[in-house]
């Protein structure tokens, strides 16, 4: 029997990070049941065709290179009190310490009709080859349920590809989770200008068809009809439903162990230890929690599962550092709108803290410039200590650095008024003028309202 000193379960992000990470200081064993691990936030992008699917997948030598050992196999049982965990090519595998880094699935609802053909969640290899060749093959007509980041670059691959498409879902904006409707509705009415359908406020009832779906009802009595499949020799594919809804931590093979589990995943404390000995976990698979307030709080981005991994392989090589928590940051492109958000946004973080808001307007570089665009942030502090707590940005070009900052001043406690005393730079072609900037700008005008 093959025996690890250090064995990981799953291969995405957490543990590529764990192998370049911990690289010949122990012996690593990745087992990964794909065939490729995947550039998740790249799919949508190989649908439209803006890059080729090829490029959505990630090289083995990012492991192997790495002095891991990469095993294409799944594992069907575990065994912690023998440190052995059973696969289904390569019988039992032994460990002296084992991480769990098994992600999350994507949720496919129990509605009426889930289980029709061409009904599908979106994530694997499959899905994105599958979507590709219904588009190559007639595609006439999608339905996206699930209006986040995915879900809505989704919809927009899919008209990019001349797919009637429709976005459905029932919080009253796009993107609820990220940013706060005065920040959003002006992206939204871009995205129903583009030709996507948007059904908000509104949710799938029940999925219609004999064998393949053939109508999407919706909470409104609106129903989406796809029409009948044509077999005939030139043939059309009338209907798609992809369910872009969330994700749930893949935690299944551990459901009937001693590990504790607990709604949103293996629960871990802040060194990513779990409740049996030598055994640890990373990822999307994990509940764990905000890094604003200490509860437990929804956090299944790859660049949370990076930092957990670096945390923990870090503590395995002899050091001691805890992980935070979650602040979340993220972005994603609508049209020509760069869209960022980081911590709660204003609806969440008064559930928490009295708050105040604060806005700027300015543009991406000196407005003199020729190509210069409106960029906009929202900053959300707590009244009482007045650290930041939550931010946004809306942009005409890549936001993420700012977000980034935002983040930063989040993570380490800093206040309005050490914000308004940032030291900035200025070029240009690279930032508004010398007089402002977009954070300071923002913090000062919370600081007048406080």
């Amino acid at each position: 029997m093959t025996k690890f000193e250090l064995l990981v379960i799953g291969g995405g992000p957490a543990a590529i990070t764990i192998a370049k990470s911990i690289q010949d200081k122990m012996k690593v064993g990745i087992i990964r049941p794909e065939e490729h691990s995947m550039i998740y936030c790249a799919m949508p992008y190989a649908i439209e065709n803006l890059l080729p699917l090829e490029k959505t997948l990630k090289k083995d030598s990012i492991i192997t290179n790495e002095h891991a050992e990469l095993i294409k196999d799944k594992v069907i049982s575990v065994d912690f009190k023998g440190k052995t965990v059973g696969t289904e090519m390569n019988g039992e595998i032994g460990y002296k310490k084992l991480i769990i880094a098994t992600g999350a699935n994507p949720i496919l609802p129990p509605i009426q009709g889930h289980n029709l053909n061409n009904v599908m969640t979106f994530k694997t290899e499959k899905d994105l080859k599958k979507i590709i060749e219904m588009i190559e093959n007639g595609l006439e007509k999608a339905v996206v349920i699930g209006a986040g980041a995915i879900g809505i670059e989704l919809a927009q691959a899919f008209n990019e590809r001349k797919v009637e498409t429709h976005l459905v879902d029932m919080a009253d904006y796009i993107l609820p989770n990220l940013v706060d409707y005065e920040m959003i509705e002006m992206v939204q009415e871009s995205i129903i200008s583009s030709g996507i359908n948007l059904h908000l406020k509104n949710k799938v009832e029940a999925l219609k068809g004999t064998e393949t779906v053939e109508e999407v009802v919706l909470g409104n009595k609106q129903r989406i009809q796809f029409g009948p499949l044509d077999k005939g020799s030139n043939s059309k594919l009338p209907g798609l439903v992809v369910f872009a809804i969330g994700m749930k931590p893949n935690v299944e093979l551990f459901k009937n162990t001693s590990l504790k589990i607990e709604r949103d995943g293996i629960v871990i404390n802040n060194k990513m230890e779990t409740n049996v000995e030598d055994v640890y976990a990373i990822g999307d698979c994990c509940q764990f929690i905000s890094g604003i307030t200490g509860e437990v709080f929804p956090g299944k981005l790859a660049t949370n599962a990076v930092p957990m991994g670096r945390v923990l392989a870090h503590n395995l090589l002899g050091g001691d550092r805890v992980y935070p928590g979650f602040f979340n940051g993220a972005a994603t492109k609508i049209n020509e709108y760069f869209i960022g958000g980081t911590g709660f946004t204003e609806n969440t973080a008064k559930k928490f803290f009295d708050i105040e808001v604060g806005y700027a307007e300015l543009t991406t570089i000196f407005p003199v410039m020729p190509g210069a665009k409106k960029i906009r942030i929202k900053l959300i502090a707590d009244k009482k200590t007045h650290k930041i707590v939550g931010g946004q940005i809306i942009s005409g070009e890549p936001a993420t650095d700012k977000i980034d900052k935002i983040t930063m001043a989040i993570q380490y406690g800093i206040t309005l008024e050490q914000l308004e005393d940032f030291s900035y730079s200025a070029q240009p072609y690279q930032s508004f003028f010398p007089a402002n900037n977009l954070i300071v700008k923002a913090a000062r005008e919370i600081l007048k309202i406080i």
